[in-house]
């Protein structure tokens, strides 16, 4: 089902780091009938929708009475917001805003039979004990290590058992995002994020020793994702709408955390420089030491378009965002 240009798009976790650059994509291919959804009193979060389009915003709270006040012909949901923070212990609170509100989404976009995306993420694969499939097969299996990975693998458990559907859906496996309109994440935000600043700062960037033999300071490996990748796979899902599932959403190769550094002083046309620290206790047992998605069923699905390697990615991002203090 095409999505027409005046459509009507919610785009929940507005005003968050992907939820803003998906609505600022939205807005540049021509779709500004958008229902923004977030928390709004964060005035940390208020310059990601600068000079973006959009027809409503409304709280997260009182969305779903919104919705069954307005009665908006909605067309899509691109479900971004959730707690994201890993440091967050308290189950109870990524229960209610991750798993119980996608369930809630979910409900009304199957009942109103609306499309949906919504993010999942990489972190529950855990310690990576099944590897990085997006197979259906194994979600049951798998084995997050904190309470945020163990939300997202409850909510694509439930999904998965779920025989009323919407007439499309997607989840999205997340694995490390990066760029624009990640300012307000403070702890949150990514490593290359926090390595401009230590630059700037100290010329010195600080990285996490490896507690593991088989992994050596700074060798640890992520799948490093550009937040500009991210919003074309799910503009690319809104548009061409594949088989249904959930999949993985990396560029397909890990990446050192060293390499991430070194592109990101290259960004500032600085020679790298580097120490290592201690990992705080409170991560250490809880700590991916490698991840790297299996990108096989989203080609198959038919997306073709390339992903942006780590050094043209980082570069981007800091000599055109970071270091302008620009949002996207």
């Amino acid at each position: 089902m095409a999505i027409a240009k005046n459509d009507c798009i919610v785009v929940t976790g507005a005003a968050g780091f992907i939820g803003s650059v998906l609505a600022g994509f939205l807005n540049q291919q021509g779709y500004t009938n958008l229902i923004l959804v977030d928390e709004f009193d964060r005035l940390d979060k208020t310059p990601n929708l600068d000079g973006k389009t959009f027809a409503e915003k409304v709280e997260r709270d009182g969305f779903f009475d919104w919705l069954a006040k307005q009665k908006p012909a909605v067309k899509f949901v691109f479900h971004i917001g959730a707690r994201t923070d890993t440091t967050e212990f308290d189950y109870a609170v990524h229960e209610r805003l991750n798993v119980e509100y996608t369930k809630q989404v979910w409900a009304y976009c199957t009942e109103q039979q609306v499309p949906l995306v919504y993010a999942s993420s990489a972190a529950t694969y855990g310690a990576g004990e099944k590897g990085y499939d997006d197979s259906h097969a194994v979600i049951n299996e798998l084995k997050p290590l904190n309470p945020y990975g163990i939300s997202k693998n409850e909510v694509d458990k439930w999904i998965l058992q779920q025989t009323t559907q919407p007439p499309f859906w997607a989840g999205l496996k997340f694995f490390n995002v990066y760029g624009p309109n990640e300012y307000h994440k403070a702890r949150m935000a990514s490593v290359i994020f926090h390595s401009f600043n230590q630059i700037r700062q100290n010329g010195v960037v600080k990285l996490f020793r490896s507690h593991r033999p088989d992994f050596k300071d700074g060798q640890q490996l992520r799948d490093f994702v550009y937040v500009k990748d991210v919003i074309k796979v799910c503009y690319w899902l809104m548009q061409n709408q594949p088989a249904p599932g959930i999949y993985n959403l990396g560029t397909g190769k890990a990446r050192s955390f060293e390499d991430l550094v070194k592109a990101t002083f290259a960004g500032l046309d600085k020679a790298p420089n580097i120490e290592y620290i201690d990992m705080p206790v409170d991560i250490r047992d809880k700590y991916q030491y490698f991840t790297e998605a299996n990108m096989q069923k989203l080609k198959d699905a038919g997306y073709k378009d390339e992903f942006y390697s780590l050094e043209k990615g980082v570069d981007d991002y800091v000599r055109n965002y970071l270091a302008k203090e620009s949002f996207y």
